[in-house]
């Protein structure tokens, strides 16, 4: 029997790489539907906008809704399983492509603000699928599960800008209708792929037990450090990249100089995770997080050199593989820190954290570099940066990390 049991467990598929495959396809499409969004919903928002000055306002709604979501989501998913709350939330993005194609065909600004709010609702589902990589690897696998589902971005770094010129006119003369309807296609090809993934709902016994408190589990060292890392690193990513576009026109570039920029900072977000997980299991998560932390720390030391494309080039770039390290090595960290049946609501609770600073960074980008310079944004960002590489230190002093599932 036993030997009849291993010969099979010998030729079953792997579930975890078929589910690293479809999330991370899946997390191709949702980015590129960030992309298309950034591109296109400030210059829909102008354009439907009486008051211009509230053109931005739809994209900030969005944000917001992305931070109150995800507490709900998880909470959606821990009842019914990851497959279907992944597929209600595709349900949420392919409503809010329809009301915002409607909002266009009627020129209404209030209508296109609820379809951004329903967007960011949406937003805030998809980012779960690095932690439901996790869920069905093995311990060994875990961080590179996380890091090539993150993976999936550089297919959207490449594809996304070019996918928002394309549909930008797709629906002519509904200008930018046909990029929201271009949104709804991408949920509906993203649910194809969702109806593939195995990962097993949650079990009567494990809806029953909710775990420790959170209060408990937060005070857990490793848990501080994980939700620091990941709050930081989004945080100051959201903050400099949002102001980077600005202060090149600033200081005299042109409109394709930044697209240049912003789209090898993607890569940079983006290309390390086919590596990452492999350098956490080779060198460990700690020194990752600081490597990242230090790679952000040179991203403000080539800002404060000059404002030529070249230095912002760099800049950005080495803003994306820091971030990519501090948010990838946050979320393997978080994992040591809880149960099964506390999962949940530890991952919501991180989440919200994390993109209710990244709503505070992009909100209070604008505000500080028009007050202050682009030097401040800067400075801003040293001292975030500097409390995430002390609290990593501490950890590695202090040395023992909560490990919940031992």
């Amino acid at each position: 029997m036993t030997e009849t049991t291993n010969k099979a467990s010998e030729i079953s598929p792997d579930p975890s790489r078929k589910n690293v495959i479809l999330l991370a396809l899946s997390l191709a499409l949702a980015m590129s539907g960030v992309a298309i969004i950034g591109t296109v919903s400030p210059l829909a928002g102008y354009m439907l906008a009486a008051d211009k000055s509230l053109a931005t306002v739809p994209l900030a709604l969005q944000m917001v809704f992305v931070m109150i979501s995800t507490i709900p989501a998880s909470m959606l998913m821990r009842r019914i399983g990851r497959r279907a709350g992944f597929i209600v939330g595709q349900g949420i993005g392919l409503t809010a492509g329809v009301i915002c194609v409607t909002a266009i065909h009627q020129g209404s600004f209030v209508l296109f603000a609820v379809g951004s709010a329903l967007i960011g609702s949406h937003n805030a589902f998809w980012q779960y699928y690095r932690f439901a990589a996790a869920e069905t690897a093995t311990a060994a696998f875990r961080s590179r599960a996380i890091s090539l589902v993150m993976g999936g971005g550089v297919v959207a770094a490449i594809f996304g800008p070019e996918l928002a010129k394309f549909s930008r006119d797709l629906l002519a003369p509904l200008t930018f209708a046909g990029s929201y309807a271009a949104i709804g296609a991408l949920c509906i090809a993203t649910v194809a792929l969702l109806a593939f993934i195995d990962i097993p709902k949650p079990e009567a016994q494990e809806l029953k037990d909710t775990g420790r408190p959170l209060t408990e589990i937060g005070r857990q060292p490793t848990f501080v450090v994980a939700v620091l890392s990941a709050m930081v690193g989004m945080a100051v990513m959201a903050l400099v990249m949002t102001a980077t576009p600005i202060a090149m026109m600033v200081s005299g570039h042109e409109v394709e100089d930044a697209a240049f920029v912003i789209q090898w900072h993607l890569l940079g977000m983006f290309v390390p995770s086919f590596f990452t997980g492999h350098l956490i299991q080779r060198f460990g998560v700690l020194n990752i997080i600081l490597v990242g932390v230090l790679l952000n720390l040179a991203c403000v030391g080539v800002n404060l050199s000059g404002v030529e494309v070249l230095q912002f080039w760099g800049s950005l770039v080495l803003l994306g593989v820091g971030w990519n390290f501090m948010f990838i090595g946050g979320t393997s960290l978080l994992t040591e820190t809880y149960h099964p049946a506390e999962r949940a609501k530890v991952q919501a609770f991180n989440d919200f954290l994390v993109f209710g600073l990244v709503t505070v960074g992009s909100f209070s980008s604008g505000v500080v570099l028009h007050a202050f310079g682009w030097e401040a944004v800067n400075y801003a960002v040293i001292a975030p940066v500097l409390i995430a590489f002390a609290a990593a230190v501490w950890l590695r002093l202090v040395q023992h990390p909560a490990a919940a599932n031992d």
